[in-house]
């Protein structure tokens, strides 16, 4: 996002001190409304602030779940989350920041001429609350700041789910009423409420679907809000596909050095001029930040270029490298290193580095040119909210209502299979030949339209990729056991020679016993450097495989509430099956 002067960061820290429980004390005198709220340049430093609630560039491309494995598996995945003592996502201090602001911009000017400045904070509310919701589902709802010495408020026990959804809805839609109709990358708008929205409502309504042990009603209300919001963005907003040529659009998408705003509908950026940096290069050519590569099973994932699926194809489980790649989804060779690969601005070829990919699908989407190889010194800028996005979400909630006809995916899932030349999707053809590859991962999928939905969660997965909603999505779907299934790298018949790109040359020799010696090879011991699923008969590549992973379906779709706060808050109650007090 844009940089503030330091003096914000002082006016945040100030705002947020102190806590009692959860929730933060009354501003200190020193910043009381009527000593800061005094001009509309007030009102604008202060809604600037809520920036910050936004994730930093990290927080984007540094995803997980079954899309991108690493050498740390991490908490999640491996099923060993404790209940924290404190912190763990229960934070409230921007929720009291929105608040006080909500209660004291009307000092400035009359409620009419400040509305878009309290769309803004009901903007960040809506925000705010769907990220708690989608972390720990019932959680207190608070309209306004709370005085220390309100006990009853500071007591206050969970609100239901549904109360604080119908409250989102209800900021959102001021938001999205209110806001500025103008198109800018680096402030929220109309536009960003709206994709906003359609994230909301598609979430919670596949949420209430798929999870009927919750009992959350009006799933489809919520499903036909998100089509709504999304339809709403495509016929009127300002915003389209970016598209180039199919070899290279993807890639451009996310290496531009500043956010196309031709697609891109709100980013956060970054400048070396400004000196603000992020780690997206030296994060996927190290061994130092987890060697991220792609999962087998997302690779598998992608479609063959004329449309058809790779898993139909006789042998697809024991193809090597190059055969595999060849004539698929061009999104694949702008996701990952495929033969001909070179970086931005160099012509040198280069092959996959099992040093810095643990499944030898390396990574290069985002990836810039050798100027930000570095440590911290990447500056692209990263994407928060995009037309994609968008276009998915109407897709995906029109086939969750059973409604979806074959123009609304010409309007959606085509746009995206025409920037990289892909067929488009068939509805027809789809729904009378479900994927069987697809519909051994997404096994609550059983309505009539199944197979229109398994190429929807496919095409969302494959465009979406190191953007980080695959988590969310699994969460939603019910479909967190994918997290706990077994990762996979690229297929080898054993120990042996391989020339990668099959330009004469190897560039992986795989041994057992002594090393061997020579130049320009990666030498991978089989059981320690590298481990195939059948040791010396070849196999899948596998990561971590001695380190078990976990998904407890009666627990693991919410975060636990840390102990400190229950202890506090003696109304609180803990989520079902998580350690501590119930």
């Amino acid at each position: 996002m844009k940089i503030y002067p330091i003096y914000i960061l002082a006016l945040c820290l100030l705002l947020t001190s102190c806590k009692k429980g959860f929730l933060d004390r009354q501003p200190l005198s020193s910043i009381s409304p009527d000593a800061f709220f005094k001009t509309e340049s007030d009102l604008n430093l202060y809604t600037n602030s809520f920036y910050s609630t936004f994730p930093s560039a990290e927080g984007i491309y540094n995803e997980s779940a079954d899309n991108v494995v690493k050498s740390d598996l991490g908490e999640l995945i491996t099923g060993k989350r404790t209940v924290p003592i404190s912190g763990g996502g229960w934070s409230w201090s921007e929720l009291r920041n929105i608040n006080y602001f909500l209660e004291n911009y009307d000092r400035v000017m009359s409620p009419a001429a400040g509305k878009k400045y309290a769309a803004t904070a009901r903007f960040f509310r809506a925000y705010f609350y769907f990220d708690k919701v989608s972390r720990f589902g019932d959680v207190p709802w608070y309209s306004g700041t709370i005085n220390i010495n309100d006990e009853g408020a500071l007591s206050m026990p969970r609100s239901p789910r549904a109360l604080v959804m119908d409250s989102v809805l209800a900021d959102i839609d001021f938001a999205i009423a209110n806001m500025d109709a103008g198109k800018n990358v680096e402030k929220v708008t109309k536009w960003t409420a709206l994709a906003l929205k359609s994230r909301i409502c598609l979430s919670e309504g596949t949420f209430r679907k798929y999870h009927p042990e919750f009992n959350l009603p009006n799933a489809d209300l919520f499903l036909k809000a998100a089509a709504s919001a999304a339809n709403t963005l495509m016929t009127t907003g300002p915003y389209s596909i970016y598209k180039s040529s199919p070899e290279k659009a993807y890639l451009e998408l996310f290496s531009s050095k500043s956010s196309i705003d031709q697609e891109v509908i709100l980013g956060r950026r970054f400048s070396a001029g400004l000196q603000v940096f992020h780690n997206l290069n030296y994060y996927t050519i190290t061994a130092s930040y987890g060697r991220p590569g792609l999962n087998k099973s997302l690779v598998n994932t992608y479609l063959m270029k004329n449309g058809s699926r790779f898993t139909d194809l006789p042998g697809y489980e024991k193809m090597e490298y190059f055969e595999e790649v060849q004539n698929r989804d061009p999104r694949l060779s702008q996701t990952i290193r495929t033969p001909g690969y070179t970086r931005i601005g160099n012509t040198k070829v280069l092959v996959p580095e099992f040093s810095a990919s643990t499944t030898g699908y390396q990574l290069i989407k985002f990836v810039t040119s050798e100027a930000g190889d570095s440590f911290n010194r990447s500056e692209n800028d990263m994407p928060i909210f995009r037309m994609a996005e968008v276009l998915l979400n109407y897709a995906e909630a029109k086939a969750e209502l059973g409604e979806a006809t074959q123009a609304d995916l010409d309007k959606s899932i085509k746009l995206l299979r025409d920037r990289v030349g892909m067929p488009n999707l068939d509805l027809a053809y789809s729904n009378a030949n479900p994927d069987p590859y697809l519909a051994d991962q997404y096994q609550h999928v059983n309505a009539a339209n199944k197979g229109l939905i398994l190429e929807i969660r496919r095409e969302r997965r494959i465009e979406l990729v190191m953007e980080s909603y695959r988590w969310a999505d699994l969460i939603r779907w019910k479909e967190g056991r994918l997290n706990a299934q077994p990762y996979k790298g690229m297929y080898f018949p054993g120990p042996g020679k391989y020339d990668l790109d099959k330009d004469g040359k190897t560039d992986i020799e795989i041994y057992t016993g002594t090393k061997p010696t020579g130049t320009g090879i990666q030498f991978l011991k089989l059981g320690s450097e590298i481990i195939l699923e059948n040791n010396t008969s070849g196999g899948n590549v596998l990561i971590n495989p001695n380190t078990p992973k976990t998904f407890r379906e009666d627990r693991d779709y919410l975060f636990p509430l840390p102990i400190n706060e229950l202890l506090l808050n003696k109304n609180l109650v803990q989520n079902p099956n998580w350690e501590g007090r119930n």
